[in-house]
């Protein structure tokens, strides 16, 4: 029985995966539960199992290639007594138009337009993937023009940094006619030469690139706007000095600052829960889960957002065991798909590198992400019975990006207070 295995659906705001490897070949046979391809997505990769014993007939798309969630990339044969099992969950796409169907040719020098009306482009661009197009369709960039933008993938594959990049350098090409007069008053984009200088080269790996071109199209999306706030942790650092060793003994897990962050923000999420939203076009979702992504580093370099899933529902001990577990499979570089999926807040601890503060990038599609800074002691003005005096404290800087498309001042403002306030109201008289 001839079955078609589809590009499965790897995260709520992945479109698109990029093969990296078939590890089975047309012909060969496999149990069900195989490792049969490899996919790439903007956040992690992937190891795909077959999802029933067969026989794979025919590989309809080849490594490198970027293929639409939902999108047939392989037939198998497979025999009735697995078909009863349960397929990859995938997310059924939208039938795709003639327009992207058309852009999808590779060989062709010509692109078809909307109106069916052909024109030579002026480089090898002939294939668009739906990313590209759907950014296309929203600023309104026709595929000649598309056609025109020096592309920087492989295979000289238009990717979205190049897109956005043409945009930031306001569409030279956006008028490109044959037109030999012009009038020497107008106005006229500057081709501009920089210096780059000399020095070893690095080519940037696969996740820097899409680590690179995450963080262009946030802020290109989001209009981010920046708080601050100070609070006072000496309350907590001292409640987890003293109990921090008895804690590991008890529960066999490390009680890091980071689980105690956590169970604040998710606190102060839940009074404020509009801050835990996306956009999707005019309209805001406002998320039931609180999933904490926590901003970790990968032996790489590279960052990576692993996701504490319901953290709202958690104790310390519970919060702590997750965030470890995270973190070990974050160094190893053994994260998994699910370990980053679903994310609807963010906290990245730049205190870690030793930083004062920051000013983090949204992590889309969320609306805002907070920076914790270094804890550090200094000398501060409290007020006592006796009056005022000066004592040494634990202080940390708080920084909230928020986007100000759904985001104003009032809740920006207001939430991250209410952070510094759950972290400075610490109660000392917790027990483990």
């Amino acid at each position: 029985m001839e079955f078609e295995f589809k590009m499965p659906k790897m995260g709520e705001s992945i479109t698109e995966g990029t093969i990296i490897n078939w590890l089975v070949s047309e012909g060969e046979s496999f149990d069900e539960g195989d490792i049969i391809i490899e996919i790439a997505t903007d956040k992690v990769d992937n190891e795909v199992p077959a999802p029933y014993s067969g026989r794979l007939v025919k590989i309809l798309f080849e490594a490198k290639d970027v293929v639409s969630v939902g999108e047939v990339i392989a037939l198998l044969d497979v025999s009735e007594k697995t078909k009863s099992a349960k397929p990859i969950e995938i997310e059924k796409p939208a039938s795709p138009s003639p327009v992207e169907n058309k852009a999808k040719s590779r060989t062709s020098k010509q692109v078809q337009t909307p109106s069916e009306e052909k024109f030579s482009v002026s480089n090898s661009n002939t294939f668009f993937s739906p990313l590209i197009i759907s950014i296309a369709k929203e600023h309104h960039i026709s595929f000649e023009e598309l056609a025109r933008i020096p592309a920087t993938g492989n295979e000289d594959r238009l990717r979205k940094s190049d897109v956005f990049r043409y945009i930031e350098d306001g569409r030279p090409f956006k008028f490109a006619q044959p037109v030999a007069q012009q009038d020497p008053t107008a106005y006229r984009i500057p081709q501009l030469s920089f210096d780059k200088g000399k020095g070893k080269v690095v080519k940037m790996d696969r996740m820097r690139q899409m680590i690179a071109d995450h963080m262009v199209y946030s802020k290109h999306t989001s209009p981010h706007v920046t708080a601050y706030v100070e609070a006072d942790l000496t309350n907590m650092v001292h409640w987890r000095d003293a109990n921090k060793k008895a804690f590991q003994e008890k529960y066999g897990e490390r009680l890091t600052f980071t689980p105690l962050f956590v169970e604040a923000v998710a606190k102060a999420v839940k009074d404020f829960p509009n801050i835990n939203a996306s956009v999707d076009s005019g309209n805001i979702i406002v998320k039931e889960a609180i999933n904490i992504g926590m901003a970790a580093a990968l032996p790489s370099g590279n960052l990576i957002v692993p996701v504490v899933k319901n953290a709202d529902t958690k104790d310390l001990t519970e919060l702590a065991a997750n965030v470890n577990e995270l973190t070990n499979k974050a160094r190893e570089n053994k994260l998994a798909g699910d370990d980053i999926k679903g994310s609807t807040f963010t906290i990245s601890n730049v205190g870690t590198f030793g930083s004062l503060m920051g000013t983090p990038i949204i992590n889309q599609p969320e609306v805002a992400i907070l920076a914790l800074g270094i804890i550090k002691k200094r000398a501060e003005v409290i007020e006592t019975e006796n009056g005022d005096e000066i004592a040494i404290r634990s202080m940390m800087y708080l920084s909230l990006s928020f986007d100000h498309r759904v985001v104003d001042g009032y809740l920006g403002g207001s939430f991250l207070k209410r952070v510094a306030d759950y972290f400075e109201q610490f109660d000392t008289s917790r027990t483990i």
